[in-house]
């Protein structure tokens, strides 16, 4: 083999791997992002299985988005612990939350 093809099979190959450790960072993101959606709204009184409802799949698709691209991730999973004290006003979705549970879709 010569060495111009074993350089170009090295870098497919380099490429690869991130586009796979890029693939498998996205989901695991998603997957926390999803767990702390879920916790937050049985935390604050609605039913989690709201986030599959398809009465509300246009609000929680948008609840979910704000979830994925929130920068509060680490007071998040502190107020969720218990570890931190007051409200959830550093969720973006609070005010969501809220309404929702003001429309009798809390747990019962």
């Amino acid at each position: 083999m010569d060495n111009s093809l074993i350089q170009i099979v090295g870098a497919v190959l380099m490429i690869a791997v991130t586009v796979g450790l890029v693939i498998t960072w996205r989901r695991y993101q998603a997957k926390n992002s999803e767990r702390r959606m879920l916790t937050m709204l049985e935390s604050v009184g609605l039913d989690p299985a709201i986030a599959s409802s398809g009465d509300l799949n246009a609000i929680m698709h948008e609840v979910r988005e704000r979830c994925r691209h929130c920068q509060s991730e680490d007071v998040c999973e502190r107020w969720l612990k218990g570890e931190e004290e007051g409200e959830n006003y550093f969720c973006p979705n609070s005010r969501v939350f809220e309404i929702l549970s003001k429309h009798s879709i809390a747990v019962e």
